[in-house]
């Protein structure tokens, strides 16, 4: 008797994606728990695996198809089924419910008081805005025609073009009633050949997340840590957390020190929601490491720093990275992060400006050390320093308080056996 395999659900607000390979064909005996596609979906790719065994009667997909969570993937004539589908997002009981600033809405929106405008430029008419303003509403996807002007006149500026984009974030139209587009580019053929190729499914949704992270008013706080206590601790307990499968890194000590600090400032671990006027702080701690990857930037996202050791955050550290290169991250294991951390320290560069993962407040950002003249009081001395970049919500994060935060994970990280191994 033949047996259906249909597609599982694959997460939360995950609706469809594209089959990038198709890796079983008619004929093929498969087993429970066998990859049998790779699916690009908004987030992440994942290989889907069986839920049934047998021979493959039917493969009812090919590469380039848009399939969705129930339907029919393939037939077999089965001897084995397994429970349920593998791929799901799991949901943790001890998780408190968070609201999603991305889609949060009020339930009667009201529009805020704002300086008397002119209305957005009629079809054809000339949009009174600097070359400049225009270029910053296209950097957002914010068609100009569509901003009202504060100025003389009815001239847009800057604000005026932030001021459109925070009404639509938060009301969920923006103001006037205009619909937020995106202005179409020049013909860029005109002065030369040129090829345009479709985003995935991944780098379309980091674009358009990163439009809307980038809304919310950003500063980057920066200082230097001196390493030489560090180098100290890599050297005694390096070779003990590589025999439990780890490595210990930079980035595996600063995931433990992020704990203890959002401990410290409550406000680190927190989401604006503009949509109640209210701010969502977190009791756990999960925290999200940024991985390069051929398939683009993956976040996935190590759980209860604050319950591990360093020693059990390198190896979960090393775990998902790898599974990030090789496509074999679920959802699950890229959400609910309440801050994260980017290490470009391996590529080079002396500082960077990270961008805020809304609905996360802050990111710790990681350029490459160097040995650096520090006066000790007496004389320069040889120093080995790893410059810090911290980017927060100005929203809910002061100034004074990030500078602190950051100063609390230099301090640790000058010292990191006040940390637990």
């Amino acid at each position: 008797m033949a047996t259906e395999f249909k597609v599982p659900e694959l997460g939360e607000n995950v609706k469809e994606g594209d089959v990038v390979r198709v890796l079983v064909k008619a004929g093929d005996t498969i087993a429970v728990d066998q990859p049998i596609f790779e699916l690009e979906t908004d987030k992440a790719t994942i290989e889907v695996p069986s839920t049934v065994a047998g021979t493959v009667v039917e493969m009812k997909i090919k590469q380039g198809d848009k399939v969705k969570p129930g339907q029919t993937i393939l037939t077999v004539d089965g001897v084995q089924e397994s429970k349920g589908p593998v791929v799901q997002e799991s949901r943790s009981a001890e998780v408190p419910k968070v609201v999603n600033i991305e889609t949060a809405r009020p339930s009667q929106p009201t529009q805020p008081s704002q300086p008397s405008t002119q209305p957005a430029a009629a079809a054809g008419s000339v949009v009174p805005a600097a070359p400049s303003v225009r270029r910053f509403a296209r950097e957002l996807g914010v068609d100009i025609a569509q901003v009202p002007g504060t100025g003389p006149g009815g001239r847009i500026g800057q604000e005026d073009v932030k001021a459109f984009v925070k009404s639509s974030m938060t009301s969920g139209a923006p103001a006037g009633g205009a619909r937020m587009g995106f202005a179409p580019l020049p013909d860029f053929s005109k002065w030369g050949s040129v090829e345009s190729k479709p985003m995935s499914n991944i780098r379309r949704k980091t674009a358009e997340h990163l439009t809307q992270a980038w809304m919310a008013p950003h500063v980057t706080q920066n200082d230097r840590a001196d390493l030489s206590g560090f180098e100290d601790f890599r050297e005694a307990y390096g070779a003990r957390v590589e025999k439990a499968g780890g490595k210990l890194t930079i980035t595996a000590v600063l995931i433990k020190i992020l704990a203890a600090a959002m401990d410290k400032y409550p406000q680190f671990a927190s989401s604006v929601d503009m949509a109640n006027n209210a701010i969502v702080f977190k009791s756990y701690r999960h925290i999200g490491v940024a991985v390069d990857t051929p398939n683009g930037l993956l976040v996935p996202v190590i759980r209860d720093v604050n319950k591990k050791s360093i020693t059990e955050i390198a190896v979960d550290l090393a775990t998902l990275s790898q599974k990030a290169r090789d496509k074999k991250l679920s959802l699950d294991e890229m959400s609910g992060g309440v801050m994260s951390v980017t290490n470009l320290g391996g590529i080079g560069g002396t500082s960077f400006t990270p961008i805020v993962n809304q609905p996360e407040v802050a990111i710790l950002g990681i350029s490459r050390g160097s040995i650096e003249p520090v006066w000790d009081g007496e004389q320069f001395v040889p120093t080995p320093t790893l410059p810090l970049s911290l980017s927060y919500d100005h929203r809910v994060i002061d100034g004074a308080d990030a500078a602190r935060f950051l100063r609390f994970i230099v301090e640790a990280l000058e010292s990191p056996l006040t940390m637990v191994l």
